[in-house]
């Protein structure tokens, strides 16, 4: 299993959705607000208020979703293609192995 992780733009969140939803076999996902900063320019000034550095964050979702192995190359690129537009700041994708996952309803039930 892989979990894929994106940080994007908060308006392209229902077009990826649309995309994902539409994959064969798509397992869901959790999505959070965020906020984040790209890496400074070096064309950029140095901040020198404390207010500056801590007020220039832009609000982002982050989409975690966990998935077959043989689905995470087309939730990866899909999350690619509807996410870009063009311009800094425009997110990041990641994927990891996991090493063990369980949905909670599917585990052997106990004593009620």
């Amino acid at each position: 299993m892989k979990e894929i992780k994106a940080v994007i733009r908060p308006n392209k969140l229902g077009a990826l959705r649309d995309a994902l939803v539409a994959l064969p076999g798509f397992p869901g996902m959790t999505v959070t607000k965020v906020e984040g900063r790209s890496a400074p320019s070096r064309h950029v000034p140095a901040r020198t208020r404390i207010k500056e550095e801590l007020t220039d964050f832009s609000p982002k979702v982050r989409v975690e979703i966990v998935a077959p192995d043989e689905l995470a190359d087309a939730i990866f690129q899909s999350v690619l293609t509807v996410a870009r537009t063009g311009h800094y700041g425009d997110g990041l994708v990641w994927i990891t192995d996991i090493e063990r996952a369980a949905f909670i309803f599917k585990t052997t039930p106990g004593p009620d």
